[in-house]
């Protein structure tokens, strides 16, 4: 394998595990924190540290992220805050990447080496390397411009800074980043919206065959509006005319950006097999603060069903009605058998009653003739 193809997916196996820390949690909390910073993992004795955090200036104080609410076509400029926490000189990649979520729920950004479209590309730092020395902290400014066609709704991304290490013995390119998140609120028609898709309800029997079992309720949830939302949902299975509900708190949909899915697992405990249950979830958004007025959403209701037979008690009945007709079978069986005999002895015993009296009949005509007289 050529070494520039192990040395691309080592840096995007450490990019994602970096960004699970340094973009994925919260930022600075407070005045003068460097958060989140990340500890350069690439080797053993790279013991490299420095951290990121929003500028105090005339877009706020102690921002946690950077947050813009913008017309289509505006440009504005900010800074990040860089620090060097190590005690070697540090050199630092700069550069801006899309946002997306992942399979953990967490908001995290695309490689380096994949083209961004939307606040990746929006975003231009106004340097692309940074070198500090020891306990040195720098203001990288940097311009945001907003196409005048982008689209209404919510964006997301980061600015990250980033450090690529080798390690000697493997060969190998490790790349760590940390960075602050970017939510861009583009002004126009903003239009929120959940939908579910792909329902289904499927039963599983437990060991004992006369107890409730299992329902597995599985979907698929998308974000088809322009804004972010999350949700939180109750799941329930209910028997025919809705006997036996059994319900179950799933966990709450992370936060999704325009376009997004997630999709969901909810395990149902205590439900009576019906043969035919239905499955119902009730999802209530939750939108983010925003400056300014969002439309709110509907809760959206949705269910599905299936089977649930009780395999287990119709297997049982099945066994002890084939014992019974076993049972009945055998008797009717040896009954059949008996009378057959008892017939066969009575035929027997009037036949061997017929023969005796022929053979008497015939004994006694012989008896009666006269005997012939000599001349």
């Amino acid at each position: 394998m050529p070494v520039a193809v192990t040395r691309s997916r080592a840096v995007v196996a450490l990019l994602l595990t970096a960004l699970a820390t340094a973009v994925a949690g919260p930022a600075a909390a407070g005045p003068g924190a460097t958060a989140p910073a990340v500890t350069a993992t690439a080797a053993p004795t790279d013991d490299v540290t420095w951290g990121v955090r929003t500028a105090t200036n005339d877009h706020g104080a102690d921002r946690e992220n950077f947050r813009y609410t913008v017309d289509p076509g505006v440009t504005l400029t900010d800074e990040l805050v860089v620090t060097n926490h190590g005690e070697g000189t540090l050199e630092l990649d700069i550069y801006a990447a899309d946002g997306y979520t992942t399979t953990s729920g967490q908001l995290d950004v695309l490689t380096r080496d994949t083209d961004s479209a939307e606040v990746g590309s929006w975003l231009v730092p106004g340097v692309d390397r940074v070198r500090l020395a020891p306990g040195k902290s720098a203001d990288v400014p940097f311009t945001l411009r907003v196409p005048d066609d982008a689209t209404p709704g919510d964006h997301a991304g980061a600015i990250l800074t980033s450090r690529t290490v080798t390690a000697q013995e493997a060969g190998l390119d490790y790349e760590t980043r940390s960075g602050v998140r970017v939510y861009l609120r583009v002004a126009g028609d903003l239009a929120p919206g959940l939908t579910v898709t792909d329902q289904h309800v499927e039963y599983h029997q437990n060991l004992n065959p006369f107890g409730a079992g299992d329902a597995t309720v599985t979907y698929t949830v998308r974000n088809d509006g322009n804004v972010r939302v999350a949700a939180h949902q109750t799941v329930g299975v209910a028997g025919p005319f809705g006997w036996f509900r059994a319900t179950a708190e799933a966990d709450d949909v992370p936060e999704l950006l325009p376009g997004e899915s997630w999709p969901v697992s909810v395990v149902v405990s205590g439900v009576v097999p019906l043969f035919r249950v239905s499955a119902d979830a009730v999802l209530v958004a939750e939108l983010p603060e925003v400056a300014g007025t969002t439309p709110g959403v509907a809760p959206v209701e949705v269910s599905t069903s299936g089977w649930a037979v009780p395999w287990l008690p119709l297997a049982l009945l099945v066994l002890l009605v084939a014992a019974v007709v076993l049972i009945v079978h055998r008797r009717r069986t040896r009954a059949q058998r008996e009378d057959a005999r008892v017939r066969a002895a009575v035929e027997q015993a009037l036949a061997e009653r017929e023969a005796l009296a022929e053979r008497e009949a015939t004994a006694g005509a012989g008896a009666e003739q006269p005997e012939a007289v000599s001349p």
